[in-house]
């Protein structure tokens, strides 16, 4: 079965929003009240009880929703360091995984014979995932459960050639194990086409960026296509982002939960 597709019309769940959908209430409004008038006689000059600097009324109970959130996760959380998927990937060799702890962006990067290929994905997209699902339930009663599809996740690969200027982008949307290809970019200026800079993102804007990936000739996709799947750009892959996605999301919403509380507590 091929990895690619013809790009449509895209929806999905998150794995959180159907296990546990979030409760969410209407827009917090901050509500300040003068203090009550104090008698001028007070009949005692202090208080036996002592409150932290920093501490407010609704710490505690805050705090405490915050351990409740935190036991929930962790119990559901894979509890190995690499779990079976990711070791398998590794072992493959094939590409070098970039992940730094807080940041939601994820890169891929391989070299093929003289080309270096990069792939960049944001576990940012299972978050919109999970506001455009609490919008569909806000709409009307949600009707019998379907099986859940996998959440689209937006990919982009960039090709560059050591003996060779210029730099080939392509847009993707990653779903059910196949990348659904809008646009195919070129850049004579492969340090334009690759960097990350505001600046470059600046300059790029007005350039032409390819036609729409379904516009092209028939032909033209499927060699397209072969020429991604021989580079490793395929249905292992596009089964495999998601799956890392998700896991290093909840890592990280576990890890965000665990420096709020401990801020709440300090």
């Amino acid at each position: 079965m091929s990895a690619f597709r013809a790009l449509r019309q895209l929806t999905s769940v998150s794995s959180r929003a159907v296990a546990r959908p979030a409760l969410r209430s209407a827009p917090f409004r901050l509500t300040v009240q003068a203090a009550p008038h104090m008698a001028s006689s007070a009949t005692r000059a202090f208080s036996v009880t002592s409150f932290r600097l920093s501490e407010g009324s609704s710490d505690v109970l805050f705090s405490q929703k915050l351990a409740e959130e935190l036991k929930y996760e962790k119990e559901g959380a894979i509890t190995e360091t690499e779990p079976e998927f990711l070791k398998n990937f590794r072992e493959q060799g094939l590409w070098k995984i970039e992940d730094a702890q807080g940041n939601d962006e994820v890169t891929l990067t391989r070299n093929f014979g003289n080309e270096s290929i990069r792939v960049m994905f944001s576990i940012a997209d299972l978050q919109n995932v999970e506001e455009q699902d609490y919008e569909q339930e806000e709409g009307g009663e949600a009707e019998d459960p379907e099986p859940i599809p996998a959440y689209p996740i937006r990919v982009s690969f960039s090709l560059t050639k050591n003996n060779a200027n210029g730099s080939l982008n392509i847009d993707t949307m990653c779903q059910e194990s196949a990348f659904i290809v809008d646009n195919i970019s070129y850049y004579p200026d492969a340090k334009l086409g690759t960097s990350l800079t505001a600046d470059a993102d600046w300059n790029r804007r007005g350039l032409y960026i390819g036609p729409q990936f379904e516009t092209l000739d028939v032909s033209v996709q499927e060699e397209f296509e072969k020429f991604l799947q021989e580079r490793g750009i395929n249905e292992s892959l596009a089964t495999f982002i998601p799956e890392y996605s998700e896991f290093k999301e909840q890592k990280e919403y576990i890890r965000w939960l665990e420096n709020v509380k401990n801020f709440v507590d300090a």
